[in-house]
């Protein structure tokens, strides 16, 4: 069944239920449904067919989420695009899609724009929804319902953040879409008509699930289009907001939030994260702030989606938990260099890289047009995922960082994530991140990119604060660097190459020392 089936499918079962809201704009299913067919049928005949590539460059607002699903209706291939990116970015992304159209608003347009101008785009259709081709579009004839197009078709196109590169097409079919959202509704233990926060950008794998998971339980998604911490604490507040999938960053600004006291998180009783590791100090504060039902680690990636999941990460911070519904992981020799193989696994209790089968059933066929990647991450029916873990005693999983940012360092791993730990609990600490930089002697070393949280943050207090932890001396920062904001992605991931290019704003209030 495909995802347009589906959508039709809940709408009959509960068409009163309220499915959307954003701002003053509110929908139940029933209403909205009428007009997801209107916006299709006018894609439609705007020349858009199934199997067409939709490129959007959008934010989190009811217009997006209804192009989403009158994409789902047509058989379109929905494939949206970070909204922030330049005009060499969507140049890149319409001329690797091979878009046929592209939807953009005021704060994508002159990306697009510029975009046009620099590929032979004369043929690509343009829809500016906030200068009325939006309304156009409801205006047109609904079309009937939903296409009969196979669910092993392409129905999504997402592109990796490209941190370490050009971004990546990972396809995505309407089987896999599918089973990943009711297995995702499953693990992270959602109830029916419970509301989410529409927060996690839907061109990223967290913002596309929330989506389909509210449409399954036929749920309230509250749209907020870009993220600000107050007024997601007075969403939750206002709109009952139930269940929380968000990644770490977004939790720490509410929870240190100056105005944190002025709102009731109380309606919130369920929280889970994904997309980056969670500190131990930030999973207690989460714990005690919340107090919720539920609190759960979710691991995946945009291409396999759920590699593993934890339900006790009070009790066990930072612990990935077991392999999700229908899953298979291993844990094996890592080598950066992609010269090890699924047999190559490593013992209990040792890092190494964390691969997953292809042949599960929420994983994607490959990148789209780029066989060098699917040869670096596809090997003998194994998806290597880059991340590293290791398994402890009881067989659960833990992710301690990349392949690529393990840090060698007079001849011992040191693995970021684990000096990070350590450095977040400190209360002169706001935020940190953690690499390795050329070293003459020791090859590498460890240093601390930090947000200070207090006038007494130093790199001797820091310093002094490791050697009272128990993290091993070696492992400790050689050199701190105070800076006004660790730069991360749209989805909130850390972008440690910003910091090794230098790519950052020293606090000149706090002395460095690199």
């Amino acid at each position: 069944m495909n995802l347009g089936q589906v959508f039709y499918r809940q709408m009959l079962r509960e068409g009163r239920s309220e499915a959307i809201v954003d701002g003053d704009i509110r929908r139940d299913f029933e209403s909205w449904y009428g007009e997801i067919c209107a916006v299709a049928g006018g894609l439609k005949l705007r020349g858009i067919k199934q199997g067409d590539h939709f490129v959007a460059l959008l934010s989190n607002r009811y217009e997006t989420a209804t192009l989403f699903w009158a994409c789902q209706v047509l058989g379109a291939i929905f494939t949206p695009f970070n909204w922030r990116a330049n005009a060499e970015e969507v140049a890149y992304v319409l001329d690797d899609a091979e878009a046929v159209a592209v939807v953009f608003e005021k704060r994508s347009r002159d990306a697009v724009g510029g975009a046009l101008g620099q590929i032979s785009g004369a043929g690509i259709v343009t829809f500016d929804i906030d200068d009325g081709d939006f309304t156009a579009l409801l205006g047109s004839d609904r079309l009937a319902g939903p296409s009969s197009v196979d669910e092993g078709e392409i129905c999504l196109m997402l592109y990796t953040s490209g941190t370490t590169g050009r971004p990546k097409g990972v396809p995505r079919s309407h089987r896999a879409e599918r089973l990943a959202a009711t297995h995702c509704v499953a693990q992270l233990y959602y109830r029916h008509g419970e509301s989410t926060l529409g927060v996690m950008p839907m061109f990223h794998t967290m913002g596309v699930r929330s989506m389909l998971m509210c449409m399954l339980l036929n749920s309230k998604l509250v749209c907020l289009p870009a993220w600000d911490a107050e007024t997601a604490m007075r969403l939750i507040q206002e709109e009952k907001i139930a269940t929380l999938f968000l990644v770490p960053t977004m939790f720490h600004d509410i929870v240190h939030h100056p105005n944190r006291s002025s709102y009731d998180l109380s309606p919130t009783v369920n929280i889970g994260y994904a997309g980056m590791a969670m500190t131990s100090a930030l999973t207690a504060q989460c714990a005690e702030e919340f107090k919720p039902r539920h609190f759960i680690n979710f691991y995946g990636s945009s291409e396999i989606f759920c590699f593993a999941v934890c339900d006790h990460v009070a009790a066990k911070p930072g612990c990935a938990g077991r392999a999700g519904v229908g899953q298979i992981l291993r844990v094996v020799q890592p080598d950066p260099d992609g010269n090890s193989g699924p047999h190559d696994i490593v013992a209990d209790g040792e890092p190494g890289e964390i691969i997953a089968p292809m042949d599960g059933m929420e994983a994607f066929a490959g990148y789209w047009k780029r066989p060098d990647a699917d040869a670096k991450s596809i090997r003998d029916g194994w998806y290597f995922t880059g991340d590293l873990g290791y398994f402890d005693e009881d067989g659960e999983l833990y992710v301690i960082g990349r392949v690529d940012d393990m840090v060698i360092s007079g001849g011992e791993n040191i693995y970021p994530e684990e000096v990070e730990d350590v450095l977040a609990k400190s209360p002169n600490v706001e935020q940190v991140a953690v690499i390795g930089m050329p070293d003459d002697r020791m090859g590498s070393r460890i240093v601390a990119f930090v947000e200070p949280a207090s006038p007494q943050c130093s790199a001797e207090t820091l310093d002094a604060w490791c050697l009272d932890s128990t993290l091993a001396r070696f492992k400790r920062p050689r050199a701190y660097v105070f800076v006004k904001q660790i730069p991360r992605s749209a989805a909130g991931k850390l972008l440690r190459r910003f910091l090794r290019d230098g790519d950052y704003d020293l606090n000149t209030d706090f002395e460095s020392t690199l």
